[in-house]
């Protein structure tokens, strides 16, 4: 007998949010996605959070460091190893350019029509990413009626709200803000 199952392993918290773990990430891009730039802000209570604004909105150097915009993709997924749909962000230049260059191929088209695999390895500024395409398949039905019935609103993003929000908790996320 041992003392954890052979198979066991420890719970990721993915929440509604896909981030690549060492090893394959396989998921299925299920939205166009939204660009823009994105740095974070220190709060008066010391914590972070992150601002996001559209491709051709003017960053205020005068506030924000350039050094710390980075350029970001933000979409829906079905995350296959969590089983949900999960907003991943990708800020990585090689994932980025991996996934247009796909995009523009005669062969490849639109990455709505096909599962793609990252492998992450290495750690911190030895980490490299590959992306590897899987053979077209039509997505799960269930799954699609499961994002179409969660009116994922990605451009929430930009206003710091929640974009797995009801639209009674979007109208008190406004409330919030208009009272902050």
């Amino acid at each position: 007998m041992t003392f954890l199952p052979d198979n066991y392993e420890i719970p990721q918290k993915g929440g509604n949010y896909m981030k690549f773990q060492d090893g394959e990430n396989r998921f299925r891009i299920l939205s166009s996605p939204i660009i823009g730039w994105e740095w974070w802000e220190e709060k008066e209570d010391g914590t972070r959070k992150p601002i996001r604004v559209t491709m051709d909105t003017k960053i205020p150097v005068d506030s924000v460091d350039p050094a710390t915009v980075r350029h970001f993709w933000a979409m829906s997924v079905w995350n296959y190893k969590e089983e949900k749909i999960q907003i991943l962000e990708i800020t990585q230049k090689s994932i980025q350019k991996s996934i247009k260059a796909l995009a523009k191929d005669e062969d490849w088209g639109s990455p709505l029509n096909y599962d793609l695999v990252v492998t992450k390895s290495g750690e911190k500024l030895e980490t490299e990413y590959q992306v590897q395409p899987k053979p077209a398949k039509k997505l799960d039905a269930a799954i699609l009626q499961l994002f179409k019935d969660m009116a994922v609103n990605l451009n929430a993003l930009y206003e710091g709200g929640d974009p797995f929000a009801s639209e009674s908790e979007k109208i008190a996320e406004d409330a919030h803000r208009a009272l902050s």
